[in-house]
């Protein structure tokens, strides 16, 4: 039996809500902003200084200024402490322990944060991608952004993000189709594809997508954001 999900999504898909969905009807627990609150813990710094770096990547020079910071490379540099420097590679590999832990304790639903990756080898781990149409995706994050934001830039620059902070931190790339076992389109309506996803559940005896599980042997719906 699956004793966890992991759910990766699209910016503005609704991968967020359906997520919450599943965890509702399963009376699982879900590990959203939970996961940040527990980082925050873990790092001793507010929660809202690890937001501001979730599911980011830093910028090139500040990676490579970081390294020469902690390795030496700049004389008469006092040593910074990895503990006391928060950033986002910083906040990424705090998440790592904080997926395992969760894995551990069973019966939860982790959103984003590259838990695809980091339980890929789990068999009782089930991966889910959720996507959606473009125009959707737009009128869903117009409605959180202030008037006159430029939706379309949001979520392209929050896509590229993910990507990348799922390249850099966990050596997967976002889109591989081999990473989930199902990729679905939330289209129908979220608690159509909630259902749908604790419907694919409940089976519990899928394997990996390309072997026998039902999972899109496709590669994702190609965005204007790629």
């Amino acid at each position: 039996m699956f004793r966890v999900l992991t759910i990766a999504r699209e910016y503005g898909s609704g991968g967020a809500s359906i997520a919450r969905k599943v965890a509702e009807s399963l009376g699982w627990e879900l590990l959203d902003k939970a996961l940040i609150l527990e980082i925050a813990r873990q790092a001793r710094v507010e929660s809202d200084q690890v937001r501001r770096y979730d599911e980011r990547v830093d910028s090139w020079l500040h990676r490579v200024t970081r390294r020469g910071l902690w390795h030496g490379a700049f004389d008469g540099v006092a040593a910074v402490a990895e503990e006391d420097f928060l950033d986002a590679e910083t906040v990424a590999g705090l998440s790592r322990p904080v997926i395992e832990a969760a894995y551990e304790r069973g019966k939860c639903v982790i959103v984003g944060r590259g838990s695809q990756c980091v339980l890929q080898n789990r068999a009782d781990a089930f991966h889910v991608f959720i996507y959606a149409p473009w125009r959707e995706r737009v009128a869903r994050i117009e409605r959180r952004l202030p008037a006159g934001a430029d939706a379309e830039a949001a979520i392209r620059s929050t896509d590229r993000q993910r990507a990348e902070y799922i390249r850099l931190n966990f050596g997967c790339h976002w889109s591989d189709p081999h990473l989930y076992h199902l990729l679905i389109s939330s289209v129908a309506g979220e608690d159509a594809v909630a259902a749908i996803i604790t419907e694919a559940l409940a089976g519990g005896s899928l394997t990996r997508a390309g072997q026998s599980a039902p999972a899109a042997d496709r590669a994702l719906p190609e965005s204007r954001n790629a």
